[in-house]
């Protein structure tokens, strides 16, 4: 078995990661060299007239490590699939003219930075549109095709804060040093933030200047939406002078092409984004709630006048957040795109808050782990395209619509899943043991499964903590059931997509009866005779993370887990983490730590270390700073205090999505496998 894996600054000696107890050939079963080979579509722009989809087809590159993208086009009716732009640069965010003659895409110019360009469609011409020093985002064709806008970063000249000697000809000195004054200084995948906003910018279809429209120390990012006339864009944006320290509290707002002129036409507390101006001009939709400094509220459609009069909340019954809204042509009803039961569907909700599925299965943009992530456009004649996911593949292309029957177009792995088995995906209910509440999981059997044997068992769990797995492809948990493990993986209480009361089950209470939701699970695959009760086997990332360190303080089932990019210290996450001290200050908490010293130490597994006996792998990438590596340090740090068997393995370069270039994907799962592999036994018993 070929394996990549990439230096560590902490080098472990582990077991091979090698499959047991399976029938078939190693060949025939999905192996960590295999992740090189996966490719998913992304971003379908079905054209305005629904005859045509261009999308981003992502591939993964194994002499750069690095995911590249190209653009695809393919007829709705399957015909006609074929490369649109390929080549040494990555190539994305295609977007059709409203006439469907030409299309507007992002791509890398000489000097890798990303530029806009058109391609004309009858006769493949291209041009580069701009000169940019920074890269565009959002990009939005105004109705009569004349004018794109777009949002891009604006940075400021810093002051200097203190004034240093000259530095003579040819001396080495140190770095300078770096000083801030902000709450928002650095971002996880970004690191330390230079100064500056992002601004609305338009510029004429046939290139020249890009115009700044907005200006300000306000961030006005999203993807802004034309008025019908071409004569104004609407966009979401938190122009508080405080926007620091209330970063949901966005507002909707007009801006003038002609003078900038800033006109708000939403006021309350709590988020209100992604406008969409109804095709007629008299309704703006959009999506948002009344912030009530929840851990989970549910996004709920709105849709108000045009002068921003009369907001009226329209499918009050849907307890799920909706987003991706697109009008209908009509404008009486709009297309969304929401979570249920660990499943992304696509509707309609009419104006009258009626709602209608046309399409579930949207996702498959998430690699590593079953998460959701779908995608969706619309034609003026009420047809879509979209992503579509399942167990058995990333994400392809798929058409549907209002009275369609959903057509998948696209099979872009079937030339690797041709000859490959892959684990059986089963969708499992139980009741937790704390109160009875109904727990949606799914278990994931290795190739070969035979009921007679007896089998580790792994529970891997997901992050968020207010995010859903579900009946989604999942790289990793494959390739742990292809090592020979039955994989559970569930939506424990506070997962999304069950509601708002569901979410909130944990609210201020996070660990807590999370814990019982998961060891649930795990005794109800232990109860269809399959597993070795002596082997079993936990792992998950960030709010997994934190609950695989929270359940080998509360309990020595496990025979060895593995907790990756954790938090294991609340009081010290909202202090060095780039969202504690705004996000997760506000809603997960009730108060500083220094005020409530003992609801956050009493949450944090750091205050249960000491009951740990369980053999423990922490795993975090070196410049993560949603869960910074400090956080595994203390809880290693600790096992080893204790003498309890542990590890840890720093992942160079990695933030918090620690599985973003394909070999470090590979790496954390071979490294999971491999310390399991010190505790797991060497051979299966047969059940009699």
């Amino acid at each position: 078995m070929r394996k990549f894996l990439v230096p560590f600054a902490i080098t472990i000696a582990l077991a091979p990661a090698q499959p047991r107890l399976l029938d078939a050939q190693a060949t025939d079963m999905f192996e960590p060299a295999d992740v090189f080979e996966l490719e998913y579509a992304g971003d379908p722009r079905i054209s305005p007239d629904g005859s045509d989809i261009v999308y981003v087809r992502t591939f993964m590159d194994i002499m750069t490590d690095r995911p590249r993208q190209n653009l695809w086009i393919i007829g709705s009716d399957g015909s006609g699939h074929r490369p649109l732009l390929t080549g040494q640069q990555n190539f994305s965010s295609p977007r059709w003219s409203p006439d469907g003659s030409k299309l507007l895409y992002v791509a890398t110019d000489e000097n890798e930075k990303r530029q806009l360009f058109l391609r004309w469609m009858d006769t493949g011409q291209t041009a580069m549109l701009t000169h940019l020093q920074m890269s565009p985002g959002g990009i939005s064709w105004s109705p009569d095709g004349s004018t794109i806008a777009f949002s891009m970063f604006v940075p400021d000249a810093p002051e200097p804060f203190a004034q240093m000697p000259s530095r003579p000809a040819g001396a080495n000195w140190a770095p300078p040093a770096r000083t801030f004054e902000r709450l928002l200084y650095r971002a996880d995948g970004q690191g330390f933030l230079p100064l500056g906003n992002q601004h609305l910018f338009v510029l004429p279809v046939d290139g020249g200047t890009p115009r700044q429209l907005t200006h300000g120390p306000y961030n006005h990012g999203g993807t802004p939406e034309w008025a019908p006339d071409s004569q104004s864009l609407l966009i979401s944006a938190n122009r508080r002078d405080d926007w620091e320290y209330q970063m949901s509290n966005s507002e909707i707002y007009e801006i003038s092409v002609a003078d900038g002129a800033v006109t708000q036409l939403t006021s309350r507390e709590g988020p209100d984004g992604g406008p969409r101006v109804s095709p007629d001009g008299r309704l703006i939709a959009y999506t948002g709630y009344d912030d009530r400094y929840l851990g989970y509220q549910v996004s709920k459609l709105y849709v108000m006048n045009r002068d921003g009069s009369g907001s009226r909340m329209i499918a009050d019954d849907l307890d799920r957040s909706v987003g991706n809204v697109h009008w209908a042509s009509d404008s009486r009803s709009l297309f969304v795109q929401y979570d249920t039961e660990g499943n992304t569907r696509i509707a309609t909700i009419d104006l009258d808050g009626s709602v209608t599925d046309h399409a579930s299965d949207v996702g498959g943009l998430s690699l590593g782990r079953p998460y959701g992530g779908g995608t969706f456009s619309t034609a003026r004649d009420g047809s879509f395209a979209f992503t579509l996911g399942t167990p058995e593949h990333p994400a392809d292309l798929a058409v549907g619509g209002p009275g369609m029957e959903p057509r998948r177009l696209t099979s872009l792995n079937d030339d690797l899943f041709g000859h490959k088995e892959l684990g059986e995906v089963e969708e499992v209910w139980y009741e937790s043991s704390h109160d009875g509440l109904p727990i949606q999981g799914w278990i994931v059997k290795p190739p070969g499964f035979d009921p007679s044997r007896q089998y580790p068992l792994m529970l891997e769990i997901h992050g968020g903590p207010f995010s859903n797995y579900g009946d989604r492809f999942s790289a990793e948990i494959q390739l742990y059931a292809s090592a020979g493990y039955v994989v559970l993986y569930t939506n424990p209480r506070g997962s999304t997509s069950y509601g708002e009361d569901f979410g909130n089950e944990i609210h201020h209470a996070y660990p807590s009866h999370d814990f019982d939701d998961l060891i649930s699970g795990v005794d109800e695959v232990i109860s269809r005779g399959y597993i070795d009760e002596d082997q079993l086997f936990v792992t998950g990332g960030s709010g997994g993370g934190v609950l695989t360190a929270w359940i080998v303080g509360h309990t020595d089932r496990f025979a060895a887990a593995a907790s990756q990019k954790p938090v294991i210290n609340w009081y010290s996450w909202v202090l060095t983490a780039d969202m504690g001290g705004t996000g997760g200050l506000n809603y997960w908490f009730p108060g500083t730590p220094w005020e409530n010293l003992d609801h956050y130490m009493d949450r944090s597994p750091i205050h249960h270390v000491g009951n740990v006996t369980t053999p423990t792998m922490l795993i975090t990438g070196e410049v993560d700073w949603r869960t910074p590596m400090s956080e595994s340090e203390q809880f290693y740090q600790a096992l080893k205090i204790q003498k309890v068997p542990a590890a840890l393995v720093r992942i160079p370069e990695a933030s918090h999505g620690i599985a973003a270039r394909p070999s470090h994907l590979i790496a954390k799962v071979q490294h999971i496998l491999g310390w399991f592999e010190r505790y797991r036994t060497p051979e299966a018993t047969t059940t009699q």
